[in-house]
């Protein structure tokens, strides 16, 4: 009938649809922030040579997720508190560091090797007990299936794009032993305790304890294996889901 309005067509309907569905989302339009993976207190000497590296770290947490606090080495245990998880870099002088940090009940990593006695996690004898391997590029996997093992089979893993020192530690019986030093069994340079395991001096881990092979420049030359690793150690000592099983699952389920 002329002069009555015309039914729209279905696919003028259909683009319509669609117009009012993308105007939800419009390119550039504020979205929601995923929410943070748990806050990590970072320490390390904020007046040093190597803070460009801490704060490479602190970068990659974020970028993971994770809000991350940086602390000097002078800063009390205290400050740590309601954090998820408090790393130790060795960029911190012993010397400097606080006391406390051992009987804190909040899980903690570090590759200070100069720190593992203090912290109950070896022995105190150096180059005995802990050390620094001047010149190394792979790591010895001993104990796959664990999650700190990020997915990767058993043997010989290169872990540093070129040659750099690693930090290593002989820890206490109730450790678990994820990687050595290639060709040094004797030499663990990934382990972790479990809350309530047995530390050296008889000690029980107040909450889990980590150790981790980087040096004080080490994070930046780390290869892909090495950052999968960085990240299941990270991740497992912050109680995070084991992230190379999800993504196991994952792939089964495509």
């Amino acid at each position: 009938m002329a002069g009555a309005a015309r039914r729209p067509s279905r696919r003028a309907f259909l683009a319509g649809a669609a117009l009012a569905a993308g105007a939800v989302l419009l390119p550039g339009a504020a979205q929601a922030q995923p929410a943070a993976r748990g806050r990590v207190v970072l320490v390390v000497q904020q007046q040093g040579p190597s803070l460009a590296v801490d704060q490479a770290i602190a970068a990659h947490l974020r970028r993971r997720g994770f809000a991350v606090d940086l602390l000097d080495q002078s800063a009390a245990p205290a400050a740590a508190a309601g954090a998820g998880l408090v790393v130790l870099s060795s960029t911190v002088a012993a010397k400097s560091v606080q006391a406390g940090w051992r009987q804190l009940a909040i899980p903690l990593l570090t590759w200070e090797n100069d720190l593992l006695d203090d912290l109950a996690m070896t022995g105190k004898r150096l180059d005995s007990d802990y050390g620094e391997a001047g010149r190394e590029r792979y790591l010895w996997l001993v104990n796959a299936p664990h999650p700190m093992a990020a997915g990767l089979p058993a043997g010989s893993v290169n872990v540093y794009a070129r040659q750099a020192p690693m930090s290593w530690g002989r820890p206490g019986l109730g450790a678990s032993i994820i990687a050595t030093l290639y060709g040094q069994p004797e030499k663990a340079a990934i382990f972790a305790y479990e809350k309530g395991a047995t530390m050296d001096y008889e000690a029980l881990a107040p909450a889990r304890r980590v150790m981790f092979f980087l040096a004080n420049d080490t994070f930046t030359n780390l290869s892909a294996p090495g950052l999968r690793l960085f990240d299941a150690a990270i991740d497992w000592a912050i109680g995070a889901p084991d992230t190379a099983c999800v993504t196991a699952r994952g792939a089964e389920a495509g």
